[in-house]
């Protein structure tokens, strides 16, 4: 009998993570190299063609776990807090270890730890406060800029934009986002927020990714929204943000801005070769 030819198709494995509904798609190179383009990216980001995700974070090996973060237009990002979270908890789990090392590319070694009450948290380095390495396109104060609305600018590894309002329920997210993300004050576009101050301890953030748009949740904006209210003497080191998809505590500490929540591993799935043949 003639033996049968193996005709499976190959398989390219990812797992799909939210961090308050902040979504990702995750892939693991350290086991199975993907080429990733621009428009694979765009791609797997399709809600309807593709899996959907706000952020593509790519694993790799290194040292350290080296992570490598795209936004679903296909562009690069520096940092994406509740992707490494996400990630940091599945290793430490896989591992049972309680503190990780991760290597963020644009934003350096980060540190995780796995808290006793099950949470993990994140420090995402120091915020940065200087103009030109937020980057803005001129020198202006960061905590009062030139734009309707008064915002302050932030860096987190990523640029950050944030407005501090009376009622954020009353912001039309999707126009002003799109339109300050595009600012020419922000030659990398720009991450954008508004906040309202609740409590001295609490903040009511809605935001705008460049790159994405609305989301759910943001880590890093997160971390943006409380140095930014700290600075202006709206709150103290330490607030709880809520945000559309849930909540989360940031602490701007000696060391770094640490933030802290939930995280969750929905599924593993497969892409096929013949959806990376289609593009």
């Amino acid at each position: 009998m003639r033996q049968m030819q193996d005709t499976a198709p190959l398989l390219w494995p990812f797992m799909k993570m939210h961090g308050l509904g902040n979504d990702f798609v995750v892939v693991d190179t350290r086991a199975r190299a993907l080429d990733l383009s621009p428009d694979l990216v765009r791609a797997l980001a399709d809600r309807h063609r593709g899996v959907g995700f706000d952020q593509l974070a790519v694993v790799a090996s290194g040292d350290d776990l080296t992570i490598t973060f795209y936004n679903a237009d296909g562009s690069m990002s520096a940092a994406c807090g509740n992707a490494t979270r996400c990630i940091a908890a599945r290793e430490m789990t896989m591992t049972g270890a309680h503190e990780l090392r991760v290597n963020v590319t644009g934003r350096g070694q980060l540190e995780a730890v796995m808290r006793p009450d099950g949470v993990t948290a994140v420090n995402m380095g120091h915020p940065v406060l200087d103009w030109q390495n937020i980057p803005l396109a001129q020198d202006v104060d960061i905590l009062h800029l030139p734009i309707d609305g008064d915002p302050v600018a932030t860096g987190m590894g990523n640029p950050h934009c944030t407005f501090f309002v009376d009622d954020v329920a009353a912001v039309d997210l999707a126009t002003r986002g799109a339109a300050v993300e595009h600012h020419p004050l922000f030659p990398e576009r720009t991450n954008v927020q508004f906040a309202q101050v609740t409590a001295p301890d609490h903040i009511r953030m809605r935001v705008w990714e460049r790159g994405t748009g609305v989301t759910l949740a943001s880590g890093s904006s997160s971390c943006a929204v409380a140095v930014a209210a700290h600075r202006r003497g709206l709150t103290g080191h330490k607030v709880t943000i809520e945000l559309d998809g849930g909540t989360l505590e940031v602490d701007w500490r000696d060391n770094g801005v640490w933030m802290a929540g939930p995280t969750a591993h929905v599924f593993d799935g497969t892409l096929t070769q013949s959806f990376l043949d289609s593009l």
